[in-house]
């Protein structure tokens, strides 16, 4: 696919783990690790997003998502185009700093 065609989305990662026993306190933290070191930022608790290249990009971090699950709790995914993400509606509060330093224009100067 050429770099034209391309279109920038992003992944959103929604997940409840439940956090009782000690085994299911590390798998949280571990889940957690792994989305911050693969590039989510928290948006909310328990929501995470990234911005992707392509749906190259969209398979080939899903396909880390999977190889990183938790044996417990529930996990989704879902993907939206960078226009259908901008035009999100903060209802109460505001955009965190990271929401608002990393935009899409700033990506394009790739």
């Amino acid at each position: 696919m050429s770099r034209e065609t391309r279109r920038f989305m992003r992944l959103l990662v929604f997940f409840d783990l439940p956090t009782v026993t000690k085994a299911d306190k590390r798998a949280y933290t571990l889940f957690r690790r792994f989305l911050l070191k693969d590039g989510y930022d928290m948006l909310q608790w328990s929501v995470y997003a990234r911005i992707v290249n392509g749906a190259d990009d969209v398979t080939k971090h899903q396909q880390r998502l999977s190889a990183n699950l938790p044996k417990k709790g529930s996990v989704r995914c879902m993907k939206v185009s960078e226009k259908q993400y901008a035009g999100m509606e903060i209802l109460v509060g505001t955009q965190t700093v990271q929401e608002e330093t990393v935009a899409v224009h700033q990506l394009l100067l790739l």
